[in-house]
């Protein structure tokens, strides 16, 4: 009996995986924050904060991080060939995009080192539920006004270090890397296409650094029974959903607005507040 009750206490556990797996790769890429719709599924549900706390987020972040890096793999290569020429005169534009991704990764190093310590006390539903409603109101504002007709070459040394700053933001759970990038990234004329391919560029550096930050952390500490199948879980899982999400959200972008994603933002923040208020968290 016993045995039947565990083998069903594990079988939940792997589930609980699988979903937070699927909740990263769908999240991380659309503007709607995965930090937070990881930490609100957490308290909605229950979940085990331990079990799943910040070292499961880490791996499911590693899984998007595999998912960016292999849809957009011919991108980063040559970059990655173009690296010699970033600072040349006559920059073509892989070695353009080389030079704006590395200006606009150097807010977020500064930003994350300032904030390393406020980490844990950020990762709150309350706090989560008035940064979507901020981000949603702002998405669906750039989204109305946009001009919409640069691409991502087009983009000044200063606009990528703007867009940096609005991705370093994102350190704060509910504000999402992706619908800070954008909403900057659309107040600047950009296509909603093209904001959202280097959105996702510029978030390789950013997402990579994290996971090798806490990653490094982890390595320290012993890891408990079963925690290893269930990190491998989180980043198979969010790996194959956020390749598939990267690949239809800039489909979806060639020809709709974002303003679903705005009201979505806008809907869950009021969903937290009438949960707070009412006690249940």
């Amino acid at each position: 009996m016993r045995t039947t009750a565990s083998a069903a206490q594990h079988a939940v556990i792997l589930l609980d995986a699988v979903l937070l797996g699927v909740i990263q790769g769908l999240t991380e890429f659309l503007p709607v924050s995965s930090s937070a719709h990881l930490i609100l599924a957490k308290a909605f549900f229950g979940w085990d904060t331990e079990r799943f706390g910040l070292a499961f987020d880490v791996a499911c972040h590693l899984g998007t991080l595999l998912a960016v890096l292999l849809y957009f793999r011919q991108d980063l290569l040559r970059m990655a060939i173009a690296a010699p020429r970033v600072l040349s005169r006559q920059q073509d534009e892989p070695a353009r995009m080389a030079w704006l991704i590395a200006i606009g990764t150097i807010p977020v190093v500064i930003v994350g080192l300032l904030l390393r310590d406020a980490e844990d006390a950020l990762r709150r539903p309350a706090v989560a539920g008035v940064t979507l409603a901020v981000g949603g109101v702002l998405l669906l504002w750039a989204d109305r006004v946009s001009r919409r007709v640069r691409q991502a070459e087009d983009l000044g040394t200063g606009e990528a270090f703007a867009l940096g700053w609005a991705q370093s933001a994102a350190l704060v759970p509910g504000v999402s890397r992706s619908g800070a990038t954008l909403t900057v990234a659309l107040f600047l004329g950009l296509r909603r296409d093209a904001a959202a391919r280097f959105s996702f560029l510029l978030g390789v550096p950013a997402i990579a650094a994290a996971a090798a930050h806490e990653g490094l952390k982890l390595l320290r500490e012993p890891l408990a029974d079963g925690t290893a199948q269930l990190f491998l879980i989180g980043i198979a899982v969010s790996a194959i959903v956020g390749y598939i999400t990267i690949k239809y959200f800039l489909r979806y972008l060639a020809s709709h607005s974002l303003s679903v994603f705005a009201w979505y933002r806008i809907g869950l923040s009021a969903a937290v507040a009438v949960w707070l208020i009412a006690g249940l968290g």
